[in-house]
């Protein structure tokens, strides 16, 4: 009986040391490399495509306020020391068609959230200079010198806005 005991311990041994080896677990892993290229963009938005100007008595309003101001959003995706930069230019002095002429410099403006300044057809004057990447906003309020040797009429002027971002 003894021969019996110690062969089925034997037995149950050799069980548990196979029965080990056919339970342990595999493990496997794999990596997988994720790449996200970001380039540089940049978005500039402004609430109104023109502005005007109501027609005070010179007599009592030395400078007209356009009726419309305009702000501006800067969206700009750039390097953390990028340099972002935006221009306004305007193509001429203000015309009539007759071609009477209020000179460009005749309109300023005054800024929040952007520099003041005044207009130019000459160069291009920096209204917004920021570093990096970034949403910047501002707003714009022109301003035009009243006069009375202005000649009556509808002057007109086209104004470029630049957003420059590398």
């Amino acid at each position: 009986m003894r021969k019996a005991v110690w062969s089925g311990a034997a037995t149950a041994a050799a069980v548990l040391m196979m029965s080990t080896a056919a339970f342990a677990q595999q493990t496997d892993s794999k990596s997988v490399s994720v790449t996200a290229q970001v380039n540089a963009k940049a978005r500039l938005d402004l609430n109104a495509f023109s502005t005007s100007f109501d027609d005070p008595d010179p007599e009592t309003v030395a400078t007209y306020t356009a009726v419309t101001p305009i702000d501006v959003t800067v969206k700009a995706r750039t390097s953390a020391a990028g340099a972002v930069t935006l221009t306004v230019q305007a193509s001429d002095d203000l015309k009539t068609t007759a071609s009477d002429v209020i000179p460009i410099a005749n309109l300023t403006w005054t800024a929040s959230g952007l520099t003041a300044g005044t207009m130019s057809k000459v160069s291009a004057v920096t209204i917004g200079s920021w570093s990096g990447p970034g949403t910047h906003n501002g707003t714009q309020t022109y301003k035009l010198v009243n006069s009375w040797s202005y000649v009556t009429g509808t002057y007109t002027t086209s104004i470029t806005y630049t957003l420059t971002a590398p």
